[in-house]
């Protein structure tokens, strides 16, 4: 039998005993009380998250990967957070790759007893061709999933770095990552109902590791997003407004140098602010790395 007593995420919240019997505006008002808990919480780990993306920015660099791993709430947040870096970036849906218990199915429907299987984590990575250049980050709120832990594991064993998000402190998964972010936002408005504060400080964690790691790669310029795909009317409208942000150029003239760059919003700028065509702009930002404030540099 699984003790789960001496976990933060399974306790009573004292201040909420009598949530039966509130109303909506007592309910969420609750719940906004202790979410305000969850950054200050992050807070205290954000060393440890900070060393975190220098791995993954360094395994990038290299051809490696970011594989999130986890279980029910926690592995629909590593695939959502993955699945946002294509567009948000124009990366390749295998650069930032979400696993979760189950398989895709589990993203909408839970799959019974696939988080409870330790060889299916390392089977899942096993198939999607894991290399020691790739970072491992298992995701659990309780620390404890065995899936993730077959996953960390099996990672482990064959030289890859490795790092755990849970919200337990001394987490199973913690002992076995080679990294462990533990942020301990305390009992749920609901007990153990960990996709909420524990969810959240998930998701908050995560949008930190992908969005650093891109900026760290060269994805942005300043605080804009320079990769970004266009692949609806809005986000064509989005490139625009980026290139004639940072160039100065008119609506009009940003068409016609995204045109000409196919659409590659980072080219464009490049483009307009050194004078270059599209071939001599690539060859810059190959030059530094897709950073455009190196190409800057060494344009001066």
């Amino acid at each position: 039998m699984i003790d789960l007593s001496h976990m933060t995420t399974e306790t009573r919240n004292k201040t909420t005993m009598g949530l039966s019997k509130m109303t909506s505006l007592e309910i969420i008002s609750e719940m906004n009380r202790e979410d305000s808990n969850v950054p200050k919480a992050i807070h205290e780990v954000l060393p440890v998250i900070a060393e975190v993306v220098d791995w993954c920015v360094a395994s990038l660099k290299q051809g490696g990967r970011i594989i999130y791993m986890g279980a029910g709430t926690s592995g629909r947040l590593g695939v959502l957070d993955a699945a946002e870096c294509p567009p948000t970036f124009g990366v390749s849906p295998d650069m930032v790759v979400g696993l979760i218990a189950g398989g895709e199915k589990a993203f909408i429907k839970a799959i019974e007893g696939a988080e409870d299987s330790v060889e299916l984590g390392k089977m899942d990575l096993i198939e999607h061709n894991l290399t020691k250049k790739d970072v491992v980050i298992g995701i659990a709120a309780s620390g404890r999933t065995p899936y993730v832990i077959g996953g960390l594991e099996y990672a482990n064993s064959i030289g890859c770095n490795t790092a755990s998000i849970s919200c337990n402190l001394s987490s199973e998964i913690g002992k076995i990552a080679k990294k462990k972010i533990e942020v301990l936002v305390g009992p749920e408005v609901l007990t153990g109902s960990t996709r909420l504060k524990a969810g959240t400080a998930q998701k908050l964690i995560l949008n930190m590791i992908s969005t650093a790691s891109m900026v760290g790669i060269g994805k942005c310029y300043e605080n804009l997003m320079v990769d970004v795909m266009q692949t609806n009317e809005k986000l064509k409208v989005r490139a625009q407004n980026i290139l004639m942000e940072v160039t100065g150029i008119d609506r009009e003239m940003a068409k016609k140098v995204l045109e000409a760059a196919d659409g590659h919003v980072k080219t464009a700028i490049v483009m307009v602010l050194t004078n270059s065509n599209k071939t001599e702009a690539v060859s810059l930002l190959n030059k530094a790395e897709g950073h455009i404030s190196r190409v800057l540099d060494i344009a001066k």
